[in-house]
């Protein structure tokens, strides 16, 4: 009898991964495709969303190359958050999709503040005033692009936008339309209030349902387009970092879980809703659950970031490694603090606990000593500092203490960030088996779904596996410490007011010229 697998999807701000997972976590098959992002402007990121279904069918094609649809039992999609596409009566794009790392709503957040106000918004949703949910992306469409806004039929995160391709309906996971910045948490549904105050309808917005749950069937068109098997269930999903959480197996307050990705999220396990300026509040996947995340913007985007603009030249036609892997071989050899060189990561601005739109990343401690193996290693270090910043902000704000970090993304690979960040928190750092845990959290979703398991805490336990542990080391941990008392936790506060007025002279100055 020929084995049977569930496929987990991961349509991300760069590539759709569809992976095939066995009842035991285990990936039988691999499809991927990648996708360009687009800056029409400076902090402007749009991205094409047709490419999120040819992408999804690409990666479909390459994986069943290995695998025959027959042996597939469900699909669960996990997306990018906070990402949005207008789209018409035919569900076509009528502009591209804005990106959740997207900095053009600045504007729309006065406007938020004083038609529903701050604590209110933050009570409804979960989620403190800020440039990342959609709902100040599609305010900014409305006020700048008002043709286009009157002519959407439907506002669809990336996880609706592939339901509908795949099943004909307007259907979408609570957990993934959570981010958007509209859902009443309290009452888990599109808050009406909201929409009515803020110039949106109901019908705008896709049907929700709870993640998890079979949201609708694989159509024939989609079958032709995909490979996928007519009828096939469709599993409603979640955001990507929540569908990561689950994937490294945070089912309680014993692990928390830390993505090194594009941003850099820290999510805590909660039995309650709350909320609190030191966190965000998301659903979970699981049933009665959320997970409060911290986030910083700027993480492994930092670091691409400065592989492309200042250490391009160190890349050469005869060597294999890339620039990051050939920075990261000289910042082995740094020491902790990076010779006096400290970073704070605000690359794109700043979220909990300092919600700052405008500000901005700190570098300090130059010298002529310093070289591109320095400035590699204090992004990373920078990070880390960052991240136990927030965790000191949410265990002061009663966020349960925890164990040791679930260490998932892309940066996890990295084994001299996974080591910065336990010695800089304090806290075991322990990467998983597979580094692909928000395609892993989708297919426990799917698991659950076709009966492999009874629930989500049952599916996580059989489907994830630890990897490498990263234990702190106790005298780099004693220098990070001093570093990160004297220094680090207040210095951004002390340059703010410096960072604000340089910004105000050159806004006055570049008006003016």
């Amino acid at each position: 009898m020929a084995r049977r697998y569930v496929l987990g999807v991961d349509s991300s701000t760069t590539s759709c991964k569809v992976i095939a997972w066995d009842h035991q976590g285990r990936a039988a098959a691999v499809g991927r495709a990648f996708y360009p992002t687009h800056s029409p402007r400076p902090g402007w990121y749009e991205q094409d969303a047709g490419l999120w279904w040819s992408s999804l069918c690409r990666a479909l094609g390459e994986l069943f190359s290995r695998l025959s649809p027959s042996q597939v039992e469900a699909v669960c999609i996990s997306n990018q958050r906070e990402t949005i596409v207008a789209v018409d009566s035919e569900g076509v794009p009528l502009r591209e999709a804005i990106l959740w790392l997207d900095e053009r709503s600045r504007e729309q957040l006065g406007y938020i503040h004083g038609t529903v106000g701050r604590e209110r918004l933050h009570r409804l949703t979960g989620k403190p005033l800020s440039k990342v949910p959609s709902l100040p992306k599609l305010l900014w469409m409305a006020a700048v692009e008002p043709e286009i806004f009157s002519r959407t039929a439907k506002f669809l995160e990336a996880h609706a936008f592939l339901v509908h391709r795949l099943t004909g309906e307007y259907r979408t996971s609570l957990a993934c339309a959570d981010p958007v910045g509209l859902v009443d948490m309290s009452r888990e549904q599109w808050s009406e209030e909201l929409l009515q105050e803020l110039g949106f309808r109901k019908d705008q917005f896709s049907q929700l349902v709870k993640p998890g749950e079979i949201i609708g069937r694989v159509t024939s068109s989609a079958a032709t387009q995909t490979g996928l098997p007519q009828g096939l269930p469709v599993v409603a999903g979640a955001g990507d970092g929540q569908c990561a959480g689950l994937g490294a197996n945070v089912t309680g307050p014993e692990t928390a879980y830390l993505i090194l990705g594009t941003g850099v999220i820290g999510g805590f396990f909660s039995s309650e809703y709350r909320i609190d300026p030191a966190y965000r509040t998301l659903y979970a996947p699981l049933a009665d659950s959320y997970y409060l995340e911290t986030v910083i913007k700027g993480g492994v985007f930092t670091v691409a970031w400065f592989a492309e603009k200042f250490a391009a030249e160190l890349k050469k036609p005869w060597l294999s490694s890339s620039v990051e892997e050939l920075l990261e071989q000289g910042a082995r050899g740094v020491p902790p603090g990076s010779d006096g060189l400290l970073l704070v990561p605000y690359w794109l601005s700043a979220m909990n606990p300092f919600w700052d739109p405008d500000a901005a990343g700190v570098m300090i401690g130059w010298s002529g000593a310093h070289g591109p193996e320095h400035f590699y290693r204090a992004i990373l270090e920078g990070v880390a500092f960052e991240q136990r910043f927030a965790l000191d902000e949410a265990l002061r704000a009663g966020v349960e203490d925890f164990e040791e970090y679930r260490v998932v993304g892309g940066g996890s690979r990295s084994e001299l960030w996974c080591q910065i960040v336990a010695d800089i928190s304090g806290r075991p750092a322990v990467t998983l088996s597979s580094a692909e845990a928000t395609a892993l959290g989708a297919g426990m979703l799917a698991a659950v779904a076709v009966g492999w398991y009874p629930d989500c805490r049952k599916s996580a336990a059989a489907m994830s596996a630890p990897g490498m542990r990263y234990a702190p080391d106790g005298e780099r941990r004693r220098i990070y410490e001093r570093i990160f008392l004297e220094v680090y936790r207040s210095l951004f506060s002390t340059v703010r007011p410096l960072v604000d007025r340089l910004r105000e002279i050159t806004r006055e100055g570049n008006s003016g010229a």
